[in-house]
């Protein structure tokens, strides 16, 4: 039996020193992986914008895009848990701009950056009969891009809430306020990311509301226990300091903590589109009214008297 040594093993391309290959493409050239990225953005797409022609952004697009790449069995999908992206961003961004953002039906434009008064105050862009009637709800959105993706998709519309950005929206302005406290009983939503920022951010809007009577802060999420449980793609960063890791909510537990003292995070944006404007809408617009049926409607009619003779 020959005596020579095996030849090493081929892996592909040779990554350049810092940078890791990304799961479940290693081996491919750059060409091959993004031709293969740019097949699966097309997929994502329109996957993203069902049903009804959803509209999304460069960063739902993403995530959508490692779905495909990784679909996984059905099995697996139901197993909680926050999984690493299968595509590195840079690597979706390039094959993105090989194919042409323009291309890409659904795909919203980035955000515009919010306009400076003069004295360096953020420009009023509202409507300007806005704070004369009660508000009895309001979205504040962490991440701006998704603030438009909502508007874009007329959520605003169908659950009668304005909907803005947080960066653009804090503090508060005191007209919108009072607005909050006219319609007595109104809501505060807060849509964030799974990270230390993210879930820090309800409190600090609380206590820029301070003490208004009737008005509630209430949290949409994320937190790490959504994350796990819809298996979102999860990134990693610095450890937070332990300034950041106390601010968090009391709520959380443990578990969720130490998730995000090791710095992980999850990203709204990896929520799928469609899923995403359901939810928002549902707590949103609060619960359904009961239906109608035969016998409320016929209880309904004993209540009015409708068989009574009318008054003289």
């Amino acid at each position: 039996m020959s005596q020579r040594p095996l030849p090493p093993r081929r892996t592909g391309r040779t990554a350049r020193p810092g940078t890791r290959a990304p799961t479940g493409l290693t081996g491919l050239s750059d060409r091959a992986v993004t031709a293969l990225t740019g097949r699966a953005i097309t997929v994502a797409a329109a996957r993203a914008a069902a049903p009804g022609g959803l509209r999304f952004t460069e960063r739902q697009l993403y995530y959508e895009t490692c779905r495909v790449l990784s679909p996984g069995p059905a099995l697996l999908r139901r197993i909680p848990g926050t999984p690493a992206p299968v595509l590195r961003l840079p690597v979706f961004t390039r094959a993105l701009e090989a194919r042409g953002r323009e291309t890409v039906p659904g795909l919203l434009p980035p955000p515009p950056a919010p306009r400076q008064r003069t004295d360096g105050s953020r420009a009023d862009t509202s409507e300007p009969d806005l704070y004369d009637y009660g508000l009895p709800r309001l979205l504040l959105c962490q991440d701006r891009s998704i603030a438009g993706m909502l508007l874009a998709n007329h959520v605003h519309l169908e659950a009668g809430c304005p909907v803005l950005a947080a960066s653009d929206a804090l503090p508060l302005d005191p007209r919108l306020v009072a607005a909050l406290e006219r319609a007595g009983g109104a809501t505060v939503h807060v849509l964030h990311d799974a990270s230390p920022s993210g879930v820090a951010l309800p409190a600090r809007v609380r206590a820029g509301l301070g003490a208004v009577p009737g008005v509630r802060v209430v949290s949409l999420g994320l937190v790490p226990r959504h994350a796990a449980a819809l298996r979102l793609a999860s990134g990693r960063g610095p450890a937070p300091g332990h300034a950041v890791l106390a601010a968090r909510p009391a709520a959380l537990r443990t578990r969720e903590a130490q998730w995000l003292a090791s710095g992980r995070f999850a990203q709204v944006a990896a929520v799928p589109p469609a899923r995403l404007v359901r939810t928002v809408l549902r707590l949103t617009k609060g619960p359904r009214p009961p239906r109608d049926t035969l016998w409320s409607g016929l209880r309904g009619l004993r209540g009015t008297g409708f068989m009574t003779w009318p008054a003289a």
